[in-house]
């Protein structure tokens, strides 16, 4: 994990954010919603420009920031996105629209989980990225759930899998965490040793996990 002061040093550097943005950032620490590491969302959106995908599935929108990020960096892609929070879900709607970026971006609300069979005959061709950043005990049926609707040579990203750091510490206290923790250092493991991905782990933001399918020879 970057240390506090490389964090901001790097924030430094990053240009100017449009007024939108900066509002969606400022009601999500206020109203203490998780969106992505300013750090981390970067580095991703760097990633999603050498990527560029056609379409992206984003699992969890909170608030809509992260689709929105994506929309802005790649104005022809075509995102669709899951939140079953209705008050995140309404949010999310409000800034989407206040962003302009709605002919970019369909929100679904309901359950990830549940909603397999809908975004499979919502009639969407193969998406290029999966982005998951959703409750993370789910992580892996996330993963199993959604994979069979990515392109042949699919990405997907996962954020949150260090999780503050804590999936290196060897005594946590609090049972809840302790449990969530585990479910998570379970999830990179499995991920780390899934034999039809390439998977690597940035320590960047909360954490990424960028797995790339490998080709038949691979």
């Amino acid at each position: 994990m970057l240390s506090a002061e490389l964090k901001i040093y790097l924030e430094s550097l990053i240009p100017n954010r449009e007024s939108a943005i900066i509002e969606i950032e400022a009601y999500a620490k206020e109203h203490n919603v998780p969106i992505m590491d300013l750090v981390g969302i970067e580095a991703m959106l760097q990633l999603l420009r050498l990527i560029q995908p056609a379409s992206i599935l984003e699992i969890g929108t909170a608030i809509g920031y992260s689709a929105i990020r994506m929309a802005k960096a790649l104005p022809d892609t075509k995102i669709v996105t899951i939140e079953r929070d209705r008050e995140r879900y309404d949010q999310a709607i409000h800034y989407i629209n206040e962003t302009k970026t709605s002919a970019q971006i369909t929100v679904y609300f309901g359950d990830a989980l549940e909603l397999v069979d809908v975004i499979e005959n919502a009639g969407y061709n193969n998406f290029d990225v999966l982005f998951i950043d959703a409750a993370k005990g789910q992580y892996q049926r996330f993963f199993n759930y959604y994979e069979m609707q990515l392109s042949n040579n699919g990405v997907i990203i996962t954020d949150n899998v260090l999780f503050k750091g804590l999936v290196a510490e060897k005594e946590l206290e609090i049972k809840r965490t302790r449990s969530l923790v585990n479910k998570i250092k379970a999830y990179n493991e499995w991920l780390m040793n899934n034999p039809n991905y390439h998977t690597t782990i940035l320590p960047i933001g909360d954490g990424i996990a960028i797995s790339k399918k490998r080709g038949v020879n691979q």
